[in-house]
């Protein structure tokens, strides 16, 4: 079964399934690192609405190459190396042997996704009668005869109906495999972060798009990345390496690779195709007869070119003279968790809190922290309006509770939960809702939204002298 974080006839019981596999968290994202990592997962990106997902994770599969498609006679198998005598596989590595996955029933099916909610699921309703109905729902399972794949998916979508909550949902195999192929580094490579026995971390592969570039030029699933353009991975998250294998449209890059745990270590050249446009628009705007300059900054979507393009804008306008900034994240409705957390963290001072997560799964309860100084240290607002979500909520809290921005519009959206989308054994999946943020400090997002400061636009010298005091206070 994968995990995207970010990241479907005889009666089967559930005692005899294997245990379903839960996405572990990067951070919790999603995004500690591993779902969709929780790699902070590789997120995916937004499906619509408000939804936003973290990292894209999977969990280790009984093929011997899995790729982002759900027809398993596309996946092409190549043969192993042989391995030195001294050199072994870890066990449930991503390679497992062809062949050993026990038949799919549709009632199995079904079974897997209740296992799934049971597991996972986070009730964000104020009902407490969730544990005893959803086991009313695996006796109704048992006794019921579910023999065509049809009447499995139809089952599973009133089951996770019955949860109310309006983000956990099904999908066909049409649409987890669409969703499967989102591509963060432009070469359709997916990566995740994996411990080793020594506590390091290594930088494995966990899908590939089927014929993508990466693909195409000879990279296989669990390889692990070694460097980038002769850089060395060692010590960076599945993020900044995602990051650093971008580049334009047609131009290439190579990654070094290390095939499974004992093959051999090779250097691929690969040609980017990347799909995803740029969200960040920016423009320098002059104030007070012309003595200042304002770095405006709009953010439309947070996808995998959201950092680097906002970093890049940032500068430029720092060195054509902006001593203030606006930072529009009006109408965006999140994209990658991530993403919004790296961008947070671009304004805030090492050490300082960006978001806190919550969930069922202890590892969904995680503190996610700013690492490093912060890019720009001078005033920021914050335009946010009903539309704006999500991991926009994340960006426009952490500032705003660290007293680094101010937030001038209306209240926004309201959308904290966090989604992990997990695979069924016959190529479905199903979206659940395992977590939720809480802002630095500590204030629920979803449902209630981000209260502005400002409702119009403020005069900078208030935005400072607001600054101020918020630091002030904060520092009791």
């Amino acid at each position: 079964m994968r995990v995207l974080l970010l990241s479907n006839t005889t009666t089967l019981s559930l005692s005899s399934l294997p245990p379903p596999r839960t996405p572990k968290s990067p951070i919790p994202s999603n995004f500690r690192r591993n779902s969709i990592n929780w790699a902070e997962i590789a997120l995916v990106g937004a499906l619509g609405g408000a939804l936003s997902f973290g990292l894209l994770v999977s969990s280790p599969s009984s093929s011997i190459a899995i790729e982002f498609s759900s027809s398993s006679s596309s996946v092409q198998v190549q043969p192993s190396l042989q391995p030195p005598e001294f050199c072994s596989e870890d066990e449930g590595d991503e390679t497992a042997e062809l062949g050993s996955e026990p038949a799919v029933t549709s009632e199995g099916i079904v079974e897997e996704a209740w296992e799934i909610v049971n597991d996972s699921f986070l009730n964000t309703s104020r009902s407490r009668s969730f544990p005893e109905t959803w086991q009313r729902k695996k006796e109704d399972i048992r006794s019921s005869s579910i023999k065509t794949r049809s009447k499995a998916h139809d089952t599973i979508k009133r089951m996770l109906a019955s949860l109310g909550d309006p983000y956990t949902r099904f999908l066909s195999p049409e649409e987890f495999s669409k969703m499967a192929r989102y591509d963060m580094s432009g070469i359709g490579i997916n990566l995740r972060e994996v411990p080793d026995d020594n506590g390091d971390v290594k930088l494995k592969v966990l899908g590939l798009v089927l014929d993508g570039p990466a693909h195409s030029a000879g990279v296989r699933q669990g390889d692990e990345v070694l460097a980038v353009n002769g850089l060395d991975v060692k010590g960076k998250s599945a993020f900044e390496v995602s990051s650093m294998m971008q580049g334009p449209n047609e131009t290439f890059v190579t990654i070094k690779v290390k095939h499974g745990n004992c093959g051999p270590i090779q250097s691929i050249e690969v040609q980017r195709q990347l799909v995803a446009r740029t969200p960040v628009s920016y423009r320098l705007e002059q104030i007070e007869n012309g003595t200042r300059s304002v770095g405006y900054t709009r953010v439309k979507e947070f996808n995998a070119l959201a950092r680097k393009d906002l970093v890049t804008a940032m500068k430029r306008l720092q060195d054509m003279g902006a001593s203030y900034f606006i930072l529009d994240l009006r109408d965006n409705r999140g994209g990658l968790v991530q993403a919004g957390i790296e961008i947070a963290k671009l304004f805030l001072n090492e050490g300082e809190t960006v978001i806190y997560t919550d969930g069922k799964d202890p590892e969904y309860q995680q503190s996610i922290v700013a690492d490093t100084a912060p890019l720009v240290t001078a005033p920021v607002i914050v335009l946010v309006n009903n539309n704006t979500a999500s991991a926009s909520e994340i960006v426009a809290s952490a500032l705003h509770d660290n007293c680094r921005g101010v937030l001038v519009g209306e209240r926004t959206f309201g959308k904290g939960l966090i989604q992990s989308v997990f695979e069924l054994r016959d190529g479905s999946g199903v979206v659940v809702t395992v977590g939720k943020y809480v802002t630095p400090k500590h204030k629920d997002i979803n449902g209630n939204g981000i209260e502005p400061d400002y409702r119009n636009f403020p005069a900078w010298n208030d935005v400072t002298q607001h600054l101020s005091r918020c630091n002030m206070l904060q520092r009791g």
